[in-house]
This record gives structure tokens, sequence and C-alpha cells, in this order.
């Protein structure tokens, strides 16, 4: 069946195919000239020492694995209900991934529960921002400080989000950004690593060219560039800079958009909620968010299921999310839940994704809404 709506579609801006011909015809490795654009629009913007653009997401969480020194034995606490790139990174150092609870209003990570799961291997708290709203992160980064953990953001969803006003991905040791094309600025296949403190710069940017010193040499610091420790090849192409370029640019129109069709989407449904058929979305007080998704919950996994499929019947795609972690084959190899799963498989398994795009079009946000209802009523 061909598909009216479509979950996702990656933003195509004015400027996108006048910058990657620009690229076409000139330099394709990365850290050319849309890379330092994008790197010094972040780091202005998010008042962060230092952005370095990856390959990807899960590349940012391997590279900040790294720089947190993470060693087999040590532990790491995460919520199990996240994508695999969280634990990857830290469970392919050889770190026991330690899961807790979710909190059920935000899907985050249970801050009241991280302290009681520390024990003296534990190494990093991972907090990762569903949906772009931000985990409590005056506790977490409070319990780090007072046991001396390191903190990394998985604020893969959360570019553009903040907390208290700081940006997500700049209140941890490190943050991780996807720009993925799922994600509401898109690479294709991308992401960034942003640095708090300057002193880790220099190792960082070792890593990511493949373990030599060859940024301090086109810096002009060193006149010759060698290999000096451990490293892998995180540089993007310059090809998918420029197309981030082309959105960050725009950042703050297509942040609008977004935000505007989610809250089409939470008006509109808001009676169904009342009504104790759905629950909607919930966005703390001292959270702004950027609208990377719109979700609903609904009674349980047979409800989930059908009401899938009834907007599939109708040319929509709406999608369930995560898996836990801690319920799939690595998990149970990788990691441990620590205490009672009460929230984390129970509302995972109540969570619908609705269709959310930049170009999604209010008409689109009515369709998908009446396709709701019309399930609803039956």
């Amino acid at each position: 069946m061909t598909m009216r709506i479509s979950f996702n579609k990656s933003p195509v801006i004015e400027t996108s195919m006048l910058y990657l011909t620009q690229v076409l015809n000139g330099r394709l490795a990365g850290d050319g000239f849309f890379t330092a654009k994008c790197s010094s629009w972040m780091e202005s913007r998010f008042d962060a020492s230092r952005v370095l653009l990856t390959t990807s997401g899960s590349h940012a969480l391997d590279m900040a694995a790294h720089l947190c020194e993470v060693q087999p034995g040590d532990e790491v606490i995460m919520a199990s209900y996240t994508f695999s790139s969280t634990a990857n990174a830290f469970a392919g150092r050889g770190a026991k991934i330690v899961f807790v609870d979710i909190r059920p209003d935000t899907m985050n990570i249970d801050e009241r529960l991280i302290e009681e799961a520390i024990t003296e291997r534990t190494k990093v708290i991972v907090p990762m921002h569903y949906a772009g709203v931000s985990c409590e992160m005056d506790t977490i980064t409070d319990i780090a400080l007072r046991h001396g953990l390191l903190v990394v953001e998985d604020a893969a969803q959360g570019v553009m989000s903040t907390y208290k006003g700081r940006a997500l991905g700049t209140i941890g040791d490190y943050g991780c950004y996807s720009f993925h094309e799922t994600k509401n600025y898109s690479m294709g296949e991308g992401g960034a690593l942003l640095i708090r403190d300057p002193a880790a710069i220099q190792k960082a940017e070792i890593i990511r060219e493949k373990g030599t010193n060859r940024s301090r040499f086109f810096r002009g610091e060193i006149d010759k560039y060698s290999w000096v420790d451990w490293g892998s090849s995180y540089l993007p192409s310059e090809i998918n800079a420029a197309y981030l370029w082309s959105q960050l640019e725009v950042a703050d129109e297509i942040n609008h958009v977004r935000l505007a069709r989610w809250q089409q989407y939470y008006e509109a449904l808001l009676p169904l909620e009342r009504d104790g058929l759905i629950e909607l979305p919930y966005i703390p007080k001292d959270c702004t968010h950027n609208a990377h998704m719109f979700y609903l919950k609904v009674a349980n996994e047979s409800v989930q299921a059908e009401l899938i499929q009834h907007l599939k019947q109708i040319g929509i795609t709406a999608v369930f999310h995560y898996v836990p972690l801690h319920s799939s084959e690595a998990g149970r190899k990788l990691g441990r839940f620590y205490g009672e799963d009460r929230f984390t498989t129970t509302e995972s398994a109540r969570l619908i994704r609705l269709p959310m795009f930049y170009s999604l079009s209010m008409q689109d946000v009515e369709e998908v809404v009446t396709g709701i209802y019309d399930y609803f009523k039956r």
C-alpha cells in the first residue's frame, strides 16, 4: 500500500542543492568549509566549548566512552528505554550496563533510582533525553558530582531543546547529537560530540582523526602530523555537512514549524485524553522541547497494535518505539536491570509515534487526527 502520510521525511531547504553542488565541485573530504560552519554555529548557539561533527550519533557516543576511559569491569547506568547505540558505546569498552526504570510521565530515566544503583565500579551515568525533553539534570549532575562520576548526555533527539535555559548536550561532561535522517536536522547519517572541558578537546580530536594529531597540523601548530594514540575515522564527508548547514541556517524556522504541528496534534487530541482513551506527552516546566516527535499512549499493547494497523489501512504511517534493552538478547548478556521494572516495559508497549517532520502540513495533521478519532469511534 502506498502511504499518503509517511512517518518521516528529511528536510530539504532551498539552499540544499546549491551547497551540495558547491561541495561536488570542490573538497569532499571531512573538516572542510561546511564542517567548520556547522561546528562553529553549534558552539555559538549552544555555548559549547567544542563541537566535533561525527559520522553518526553512535560514533559520538563511542568517542565519549573512550574519553571517559571506560574499562572492562566498569559499570554504566542508563535507562533501558533507549536505542542500542546508547549501550553499545560502553559495552564495546567492556563495561557492564546497569539499567534502571523510567519515569512514566517523560519516558526518561528516573533520577530518583540512580543513586541506589551506584556501586564502587560505577563510572558513568548516561541520561537519554527522550523526545527532546530533558531528564532531570540538576539531580543527575549532583549525584555524579558527589560520587565522582562522569555524565554523558545522549541528546540524539535533543538539538534545540533546553533544560533551565541550557542546551541539551552541554550540561554533562559530554553530549552526543544525532543528525540521522529521522532527526529534526539531518545529515542523512551523522552526529556531533559536544565537549564541556576544553582540556579534553585535543584528545577528542586525536580519536576522531584516526589517532593522529592532524587537526593541530591543519591549524599550523605543528609542522608534521603523526600517529599519537588510538583513534578511528569519525569525520563525516563535506557532502553531509553541506546538507546539514542548509538546515542550521534556518534552524529556528524548522523548530517553529515543528512546534506548531506538535501543538496542533496536542490540542486536537486533548478531548481523547480527557475521555481517558489516550495519554499525551508531558513537558516539565523547566524544559523547552524541540518537537522531535509526537507520541501518545493507549491502554495497552493490543490497542497499540490495532491503532497502528488502522492508520496503516488509511495510508498513515505510525510506529511503536524501543523494545526495552534489558529484555533483548544483547541486553541480557551485556547488562542487568537494577530494581523493579515498574514502567519501562508496560509504558513502551502503550506508546505510538505519529508522523512528524518539517514538511508535514496542517492538513496532514488533521488527517492523522481524524484517523485516530475514527478508530476510537468504533
